[in-house]
């Protein structure tokens, strides 16, 4: 079954949403949003955070749809890490490893870039400003032109770029927050050997990785002698990052690679539940729902507390008309996991599709703790708009609509919204005072 569009940069698959910038020549850069790769990533990263004395809650991270094996930090606190690197992994410890030398970045202040309209910015703004300095990098600077604009490119090209003594920084740094966490460094050596290999390729070869942070011999040798001396070397990556590697591999192969390389890896004799997770996703995608609901039913009665689960049932049930059935899979992924903004927004989306005047002011409640969670994210504001719209309550959903401008650099159509918002409500009451701070950043990031 084809992806369908939602808006102009956004489209929804099963359990996860793919957000595009779209370029003059149709490329896209594009980052995923899914609930379980990013807590999986996350709970990687944050105990090497806090080893970095850096706020995990404060680093925001993206999931960047690339094949390609790379992750970089940018605009401050930003952690982008793209798909084929998780693929590509063969284990959760060489993810961890980079993710370590990328908190050596942050803490080192590296390339930070701190202006308003970086730290404001909605997850698309970033992509698009940032990632189009990746393009220029790996050599396709028509996209990275049509992605930032010309004018941009010579910064742009700045935020990927490390020196060698930053990398061999962030390498130390990697050691020793891999060192206090009680993690082996292996991993972070398994990836940097991978990278030298490709050092001999011609530029178009290689991984972005190694165009933007440049390998040099001191630099292995230096993670070969912590290997060598670390007690920690020995120790195994823990069940518990095994299990959530495997299965956000699958997940992600299934939903990025076609039908039939999905079963290429996981052959359908294959019963582990990463396979049947992955071939449920497979037949999902190429329309046969059944099957695909029958595989869920067989995990789910396996596993019935599992949130993600729950999740991928009600997108498969929501994504083929059936809205009624699908909320309360997505109910149950909620109650086993309320602190997803992700979750709450999925079943939001159901709730107000259903068209009925209660399950709307249930939806209405679910965007407001999803955004009290995750206030930067355009779609849930779009929908608050949607939903208090239709209940008739227009200074509401012109205020929604006003945030979802905002964060989407619409400056403009943000201070024009906000104005509409505060026409028809009391000067000083939170919805007007609202306004008045949309008002002031819009004006603020326009220049004036």
């Amino acid at each position: 079954m084809k992806s369908r569009l939602l808006v102009p940069v956004l489209f929804a698959l099963a359990g996860m949403v793919f957000a595009a910038t779209s370029t003059a020549n149709a490329q896209r850069i594009s980052f995923i949003r899914d609930a379980e790769t990013e807590n999986t990533i996350r709970a990687y990263a944050t105990p090497l955070l806090l080893a970095a004395r850096l706020e995990p809650s404060a680093v925001r991270i993206f999931i960047v749809n690339d094949k390609s094996l790379n992750a970089f930090v940018a605009g401050g606190q930003n952690l982008f890490v793209n798909t084929g690197l998780i693929m590509r992994s063969k284990d959760a410890s060489q993810v961890i490893g980079v993710l370590a030398h990328e908190a050596g970045h942050i803490a080192g202040g590296h390339l930070v870039r701190s202006t308003q309209a970086i730290k404001n910015a909605s997850a698309q703004t970033i992509l698009g400003y940032i990632l189009g300095g990746a393009a220029v990098i790996a050599g396709r600077p028509d996209v990275g032109a049509a992605v930032i604009g010309g004018s941009q490119n010579a910064a742009a090209r700045s935020y990927l770029k490390f020196s060698r003594t930053q990398e061999s920084t962030a390498d130390r740094s990697a050691a020793r927050y891999l060192d206090s966490t009680g993690q082996s460094a292996s991993g972070l050596l398994e990836f940097m050997e991978l990278l030298g290999e490709q050092e001999l390729l011609s530029v178009s070869r290689q991984d972005p990785y190694v165009r933007t942070h440049p390998l040099t011999r001191n630099r292995i040798s230096f993670l070969r002698r912590h290997v060598a001396q670390s007690r920690h070397s020995g120790k195994p990556t823990p069940d518990k990052f095994k299990i959530a590697h495997n299965r956000i591999v699958a997940k992600l192969r299934a939903f990025t690679l076609s039908s039939r390389l999905t079963f290429r890896y996981y052959p359908e004799n294959d019963s582990s539940l990463y396979a049947r997770y992955a071939h449920a996703i497979a037949y999902y995608r190429s329309a046969r729902v059944e099957k695909a609901l029958k595989l869920m039913d067989q995990l789910l009665s396996e596993h019935p507390d599992d949130p993600y689960f729950h999740e991928l049932k009600g997108q498969i049930l929501f994504e083929n008309g059936r809205v009624a059935e699908a909320i309360p899979p997505y109910e149950k992924a909620v109650a086993l996991l309320p602190g997803s903004a992700l979750l709450l927004t999925d079943l939001a989306k159901a709730q107000i599709e259903k068209n009925d005047p209660e399950l709307r002011d249930r939806a209405i409640q679910n965007l407001n703790s999803a955004l009290g969670i995750e206030p930067k994210r355009p779609f849930s504001w779009r929908l608050l708009a949607t939903a208090e719209g239709k209940n008739g309550n227009m200074v509401e959903s012109w205020r929604a609509l006003a945030e979802e401008a905002l964060l989407l650099g619409r400056f403009d159509n943000a201070i024009s919204l906000a104005k509409r918002s505060q026409s028809r409500t009391q000067v000083g009451t939170p919805v007007w005072l609202r306004a008045e701070d949309i008002i002031a950043a819009a004006t603020e990031a326009k220049g004036g």
